[in-house]
């Protein structure tokens, strides 16, 4: 079905354009044509193409783990983008689990000034988030070879003619030093680009995948290779998702030695989770694509990579859910290199010549924590293009990661100054009125992001959780409610109902529905801590002691310097009549956080 038709069409409207290289080591006749040229700008560690879909404007994220391309449920719902049932089952599998699909067909498609009718799309998968409406797939990817150069803002789509003995990294200097892997051969049931690394000496399958922000090894393939979590030196590392519906559990672990083709690291961290993969033993992600420049020979079978410097692997531990109180560094190189701080740039002699090259550039800096890279790449898009509010936002990110909330915020405000309708510069300016204890200017930014957002926007839930930090929860309940409402299936469904949750439980309205939030969150990821202390919060209010110190002692048991756990159960205890035990639960919460009993009272929450 659209598997057959979608990329073909792509293809035959592509514009062929002969490239004056000269690949070394290449057959004199070898002659590699561009057939389009992708611009993609790192948001965080996702690779974001913009297109436009019946004529307004969306983001995708190049996946190449993704077989076809995708549109998520809301976001078929917000353009009005008619579903129906494929003409056999479709399953989507990935990180968090599989879920069932339909199919939409977008009657005009623009993706790099392409003009395409009537493509077929998948709809299913959670949302990608950073306001991207899916994912492009292997149907757009894989029509011919294709060149990943993130480090420089760009996918090129390339038709080789003649080349199959040639070698294809047409951009190797000849002192620079490259690899080469065979992979295995695309089919339309399986076009994914995959080949083999080693791992402590084993061999392991891996899947080249953009769509995932940071490479990946499976819990079976590190045991094989001698690794679990519970290895010295191995450290939880959050949660990861994907287009699945759950969410599962990571940490970052030592290995002795890893090799993909001519390329090895020694003494290296790799993250590793709890995630089956039908046939591959890793993802190598978007981060590995950052750091180096790919490309994928597939009328060769074969993958060509050079190394950009910096980091081969993202090691950041993933960030803890936002969890609502009463108030409500760079990682070491994988490979001994230097740090991300320390690069120069990119191993090319490419540079931008035009202000959104400068931006897509900046953005990859960004991605790899280089901000001091990316702040220079965006002041120099904003001096050659100052009508454009994007670079403003994306210079401001960059400066508020680099601990430079003044120079962020004057970029939020010249954003907002060139288009006061600009969701996300709300969103940020009013997380730095908050910081700043303006809470009058943040609940205006946000209550003007709510007004501009769509009603099925990702971004509900960034707006819900500012507002919850601002202490505004009546609003911040609203826009979980709006969130839920159209990501019945997203893996973060579980943090926004416990969110809910606590939200109602500390206002003390709606506590049987707080008390079913709270309960379907640990159905979906049971005895998690946060989970279960606003549980605890809820059954306190209901009354019920007995359970609401059962949760926090569960609570307290994983996180022993809790403090709003400590003081809950502190209530509890008092509440119960074990005034002394009570009591000391209070003074240890109040050792760790010593304003949290005003804290506590401004909700009602007294012994």
């Amino acid at each position: 079905m659209t598997a057959r038709h979608a990329a073909p069409s792509f293809a035959a409207a592509l514009t062929l354009a002969a490239l004056a290289v000269a690949p070394r080591a290449a057959l004199a006749k070898c002659l590699i044509g561009k057939m389009a040229e992708l611009p993609v700008t790192m948001t965080g560690m996702k690779p974001m193409v913009a297109a436009k879909v019946n004529g307004a404007e969306a983001l995708f994220v190049a996946d190449s783990g993704a077989f076809f391309s995708l549109i998520t449920p809301a976001s078929a719902a917000a353009f009005d983008l008619k579903t129906r049932a494929s003409p056999f089952r479709i399953t989507i599998a990935g990180i968090g689990g599989t879920s069932s699909a339909l199919v939409t067909t977008v009657k005009d498609f623009m993706l790099a000034d392409i003009p395409l009718t009537n493509v077929d799309f998948i709809v299913g998968g959670n949302d990608p988030g950073s306001g991207a409406i899916g994912y492009l797939g292997q149907n757009v990817l894989k029509v011919g070879d294709v060149e990943y150069d993130l480090a420089n803002g760009v996918i090129r789509l390339m038709r080789p003619d003649d080349c199959r003995r040639s070698m294809m990294a047409y951009w190797v200097q000849p002192s620079q030093a490259f690899s080469v892997i065979n992979i295995e051969e695309a089919t339309p049931v399986n076009p994914h680009t995959q080949g083999f690394a080693y791992l402590n000496g084993k061999r392991i399958r891996v899947l080249f995948d953009t769509g995932a922000s940071t490479s990946l090894l499976t819990l079976h393939a590190a045991e094989r290779a001698g690794v679990t979590p519970q290895t010295e030196g191995a450290v939880p590392a959050g949660f990861t998702r994907g287009v699945g519906t759950g969410a599962i559990k990571t940490w970052i672990a030592p290995f002795a030695h890893f090799k993909v083709g001519d390329e090895e690291v020694r003494n290296t961290m790799l993250r590793i989770g709890d995630l089956r993969l039908e046939d591959s033993d890793m993802l190598i992600g978007a981060d590995f694509f950052l750091s180096h420049r790919i490309y994928v020979a597939n009328q060769q079978r074969r993958l060509y990579f050079t190394y950009n410097g910096g980091p081969v692997f993202n090691l950041e531990r993933a960030p803890s859910p936002p969890t609502m109180t009463a108030a409500a560094g760079d990682s070491p190189p994988a490979d001994g290199t230097t740090d991300a701080a320390g690069t120069e740039g990119s191993a090319t002699s490419e540079q931008p010549t035009d202000a959104a090259g400068f931006a897509r550039r900046g953005a990859a800096f960004a991605a790899r924590n280089n901000y001091k890279q990316a702040i220079a790449d965006f002041t120099r898009a904003c001096e050659m293009d100052p009508s454009q509010p994007q670079y403003f936002y994306e210079r401001g990110v960059a400066r508020l990661s680099n601990h430079m909330p003044t120079l962020a915020m004057l970029d939020f405000n010249e954003t907002l100054k060139l288009r006061p309708e600009h969701v996300a510069a709300r969103v940020a300016r009013a997380e730095l009125r908050i910081a700043a204890r303006d809470r009058d200017g943040a609940i205006a930014d946000l209550d003007a992001a709510d007004r501009g957002a769509a009603k099925e926007a990702d971004i509900r839930l960034q707006v819900g959780n500012s507002y919850a930090h601002s202490g505004a929860l009546e609003p911040a309940i609203n826009q979980f409610t709006l969130w839920l409402d159209t990501h019945e299936r997203d893996g973060r469904k579980a943090d926004v109902l416990s969110g809910r949750c606590r939200a109602r439980a500390l206002l003390d309205v709606e506590l049987e529905k707080a008390l079913d939030d709270c309960n379907a969150a640990l159905q979906l990821r049971p005895n998690t801590p946060h989970f279960l202390e606003s549980r605890g919060l809820v059954r306190l209010r209901l009354g019920d002691f007995e359970r609401s110190i059962a949760d926090y002692d569960l609570v307290i048991k994983e996180q022993p310097k809790n403090a709003w756990a400590l003081y809950g159960r502190g209530l509890g205890k008092i509440h119960k009549g074990d005034a002394a035990a009570g009591q000391a639960d209070l003074a240890a919460a109040t050792g760790l956080q010593p304003r949290i009993a005003d804290e506590a009272k401004r909700f009602g929450l007294i012994p």
